[in-house]
């Protein structure tokens, strides 16, 4: 049986989203009492919808009784892996993980969630992709101590050296010159100039215009990594309208 399909601008959607954003736990379980499959419930139209655990993971996060809203949701029916429907697949840990929002990270996690669901808006990856990607430290922390894999840019961006390192044996190939210089922004992304330097070391380009049109300087400097930062420029390298 497929989920109900409710238009984002119903009086049902509007109830429910702003129970589901005040953290009304009590309001919430009323219309999901009231409204049988609800909780299962998909907001939108045919093409582009979403659940009401997308509402609760939604940008910013950090909705009050973030994580009481995720449990009544789920003990009511709601699917903890369901997944965005249109542009993109990703499923409420994405979301959560995209807003830095630790607690109902948890809360999914400890409910059942896959920590290594594909399908974030960042090349289809897991949830701390989108950690990365999006400088939510907290959150891409948090997802490393529940078990999280990591790839050789993640790794790079959390500062997890030993990670990175392991890339790098004697006994296999080393990354492509591509991948090693992708980590390298993203290390200076994360503040970390021991990896950076680390990847530098191996071939990195400390001067290559990666994501947002941003060299590895762009990136410290948008970061307010002064340690980084100096570093880059000691070494002197530029930003991406230096090199116009």
């Amino acid at each position: 049986m497929s989920a109900m399909l409710i238009g984002a601008h119903e009086p049902l959607a509007v109830d429910v989203t702003v129970a589901i954003r005040s953290g009304d736990v009590r309001g919430l379980q009323a219309l999901l009492a009231a409204h049988p499959g609800l909780a299962a419930a998909r907001l939108g139209d045919e093409l582009v919808n979403r659940t009401l655990l997308h509402v609760a993971t939604d940008w910013p996060g950090h909705f009050p009784n973030g994580p009481a809203v995720v449990a009544a949701l789920v003990a009511a029916g709601a699917d903890v892996g369901a997944r965005f429907a249109g542009p993109h697949a990703e499923t409420p840990l994405h979301w959560a993980a995209s807003c830095d929002d630790v607690a109902v990270l948890d809360t999914l996690l400890d409910l059942g969630a896959d920590i290594e669901v594909d399908g974030s808006v960042i090349a289809g990856g897991t949830a701390i992709a989108d950690a990365v990607a999006f400088g939510q430290w907290r959150a891409g922390r948090r997802l490393l101590e529940r078990g999280a894999r990591t790839t050789l840019w993640q790794a790079a961006g959390l500062g997890e050296l030993d990670r990175v390192a392991a890339y790098f044996t004697p006994d296999a190939p080393p990354p492509p010159a591509a991948d090693v210089t992708e980590a390298l922004w993203c290390a200076c992304h994360g503040g970390q100039q021991r990896t950076a330097a680390y990847l530098r070391e191996r071939g990195g380009d400390i001067d290559w215009v990666g994501y947002d049109e941003l060299t590895p300087l762009d990136a410290a400097v948008r970061g307010e990594h002064e340690e980084v930062t100096a570093w880059l420029r000691g070494l002197g390298a530029r930003s991406a309208r230096e090199r116009i």
